[in-house]
């Protein structure tokens, strides 16, 4: 969702920046155009980041009773892995 608010951010900066020719006393819409520009670009690699470091691991510890020994047996497993269904 940050990669695409970014992109938005950016998009309307640009407009507003570069697009819009009207010019009010009580703001100046480049610079607000500029600004929404540069926050768009810190949230897009922001967003691209966050997606670069976004892993899944689970670890799992079971522990059970071997009723032909009576003896306690402990299984680990560990499993890391990609989570790319989010994008």
């Amino acid at each position: 969702m940050s990669i695409g608010a970014g992109i938005a951010l950016f998009a309307i900066g640009a407009i507003l920046a570069f697009a819009v020719n009207v010019e009010l006393e009580w703001v100046n819409l480049d610079m607000i155009g500029y600004i929404l520009m540069g926050a768009g670009a810190v949230i897009f690699l922001v967003g691209i980041v966050l997606l670069a470091r976004r892993r899944r691991s689970e670890s799992v510890t079971r522990t059970a009773v071997d009723p032909n020994v009576n003896e306690q047996v402990t299984r680990r497993s560990t499993s890391s892995t990609d989570d790319a269904a989010g994008l």
